[in-house]
Formats: C-alpha cells, structure tokens, sequence
C-alpha cells in the first residue's frame, strides 16, 4: 500500500508541481491513514478499492481523538481526496469514497494583528538596535529590519519572504516577484521604507558574501552569519523576538500577524477587497474577506466605548 502512496507523491511532484511542504504534509497524513487502515481491517486483507466511507469517516475520528485540530483533519481528507482521484484516473479503484465525508467545519477567528502605535513601535526598536552608538550595527539587526519592513510593506508569507532570490527584487522599480502556494508567481509593490531598510541590508550582506568564502547561497536575498539562506525558524525566531516587545496585551503575535496587520490596515484605509485579495495571493476572495471582519470588529470597539447610548 505504501507503494501506491509512494507513487502518487512521485505524480504530485513531478507532474503537479506541488510545493514540497505540501508533499510532505499529504505524505504524512497518507501515511497515518495506511496505519490506520490496517488496524480498522486487523486481520482481513484490505484494498484501495475496498476502503469505503464508513472507514474514511472512521480515519477522521481516529484523528480527532488523537486531539488535532479541524484544520489539520480537513488537510488529511483533502489528501485522501486527492490520493483517491488519482486511483480513479489511473483505474485502480472505481469510486473515491472521501467524497461521500464531509469536510470538518472549520472554526472561524479574528487573526491577531498590530495597531498603528504597536507597528510605530515595532519598527522604532527595530532602528533603534541597528542606530545605537559604538561600533557599526550587527549583521543580524540590519538584516531583522529589512525583514520587518517587507513583512509589514508586502504582506507576503513566511515562506514566500524565505524563498526570495536576488533576482526576484527589483528595487529601482519597487517591486518583488513572490512564488506562493502551489508555486504561483505574483508582483508585490515594496514601499519606501522596506525599500531603504533593505539596500541597507544589502550593503552587509554583500560583505558578509566577501568575508565567507566558499558554501555561500549568493542568490538568497536572506542570509544568516554564515551565508546561507536564513531558515524558516531563522526567521521565525527574528520576526517573534521583535514582537514580543511591542505585544503588551498578550496576544501571541506571529510572524503571520504582519501578514494580518498588512491586510487590516490595507482595508481599513479604504483599499478594495479585490486588490488585497492579488496583493495576498488568495486563490478566493472568500479567504480575504477574514479581514473584513476584523476592521468590523475595531469599529464595534470603538462605537462601544465612545457612542453614550452604545451600552
């Protein structure tokens, strides 16, 4: 069985041209549900074209007892959704049961995101560790500003402001061409302020490329101490530090908050649903729309504790 989940992987790689971490997340929960299904037959011998419904449905509650989120157990159906498209394209089986189950209801929220002070705030830490006196500002916190500052300029994901190369950024145009989910390309404008934190960075980075010599990824755009591409939790680490200072309301801000802080303030400003949705990179406007809810929500509080007949 794992044979066939081996193969399929193999198609979406090289023939789908999906992304590795969506590789790695269908592989995992593929591979939890071939476990599953062994136990849920015991000693019968099992099938693909076998599996029906019932033990679809059987796999998703074997997931929530094991305490994972609606969203992580969505993710697992869509995979055997997909796995089992691809048995039906390739006539091993003549159904896909995982279209009879229903997806779980996922639970909405207001994402976390920054006010204007608490970005104001944000960013004059930020100049202030690469402006102290004495010597000249650390490789590290010139590099942490310019991340900041694309963050909050772009919108862009993690992973996309990871995945950045040389070439992608333009900055006589003000531009960056950003590969997102499922590898598809966008132009992001960059504004001023990223433009200047980030010519800046590139100054020491070209520096720190002299000074290291051999094993330097000369085409990422970040870097760590050492000349290689900065990693997810390189960033990760960078992005959260900052935030935590400015986060006095205890709110667990996130790299992915920038993302939010992005949007919220792009709405609230008047900006059209549309454009934020390009902006972002939403496949659906339906998943831009969050933030309108968000900017509804502000307004709610402010009507509350300044109308006089609100309460």
């Amino acid at each position: 069985m794992s044979d066939v989940v081996g193969e399929f992987l193999t198609h979406l790689e090289k023939e789908r041209d999906v992304s590795p971490h969506t590789l790695h997340a269908y592989g995992r929960d593929l591979r939890a549900l071939t476990r599953f299904l062994a136990d849920y037959y015991g000693a019968h011998e099992w099938t693909w074209q076998g599996v029906d419904r019932l033990a679809i449905r059987g796999f998703l509650g074997h997931l929530a007892r094991r305490g994972l989120s609606k969203r992580t157990m969505a993710r697992a159906l869509a995979a055997v959704r997909a796995l089992y498209r691809y048995l039906h394209l390739t006539e091993v089986v003549d159904a896909n049961p995982a279209r009879a189950v229903g997806t779980p209801r996922l639970e909405r929220y207001l994402p976390g995101y920054l006010d204007r002070a608490q970005v104001d705030a944000l960013f004059a830490a930020a100049e202030a560790r690469v402006a102290a006196p004495g010597d000249a500002p650390r490789f590290a916190d010139v590099r942490n500003l310019a991340m900041l500052e694309l963050f909050y300029s772009t919108g862009i994901r993690l992973s996309e402001l990871r995945g950045l190369n040389r070439a992608d950024l333009d900055l006589l145009t003000q531009q960056a061409k950003v590969r997102g989910k499922g590898r598809k390309e966008r132009i992001v404008p960059v504004g001023d302020h990223a433009v200047h934190a980030l010519r800046a960075y590139d100054a020491r980075r070209e520096a720190l490329v002299r000074a290291a010599g051999a094993g330097v990824d000369r085409s990422a755009v970040f870097l760590n101490q050492r000349g290689r591409r900065l990693s997810v939790r390189g960033v990760q680490d960078a992005v959260t530090r900052a935030l935590r200072a400015v986060d006095g309301q205890g709110n667990r801000l996130s790299v992915h908050s920038l993302r939010h802080t992005f949007a919220t303030h792009l709405l609230d400003a008047g900006a059209d649903l549309r454009a934020v949705q390009e902006l972002l990179g939403h496949a659906s406007i339906a998943t831009t729309q969050i933030y309108t809810h968000t900017s509804v929500e502000r307004l709610k509080q402010v009507y509350q504790s300044a109308h006089p007949r609100a309460r």
